[in-house]
């Protein structure tokens, strides 16, 4: 089966992105991990990480030509949680209507 596409995404902090999947189901993911591997030094900068756009047909959130996260990747690892846990997030939104 496969996962749900992205239909919006944003991020709340330095590390963490709040997504919104197709199916309606909305997950945090936080990039921590990922810091480890070299490709994904640059999101280690807040303004970078924070300057993303979610892939046309929603297949993942994309920062540059060399840099991308699938949205298997995101709905697999994401923890899934509801609407009331999120604050007001201050974070770039990114939204692509499926």
């Amino acid at each position: 089966m496969n996962p749900p596409r992205i239909v919006s995404a944003q991020a709340v902090d330095d590390r963490t992105l709040v997504l919104k999947f197709t199916n309606q189901e909305i997950r945090k993911y936080d990039i921590y991990r990922l810091l480890e591997k070299p490709m994904f030094a640059p999101l280690r900068n807040p303004g970078f990480f924070k300057n993303f756009s979610v892939a046309p047909g929603g297949y993942g959130l994309v920062w540059n030509d060399d840099l991308d996260i699938s949205e298997y990747e995101l709905w697999q690892n994401g923890i899934s949680f509801a609407n009331g846990e999120l604050d007001s997030p201050q974070g770039a939104i990114a939204t692509h209507r499926a």
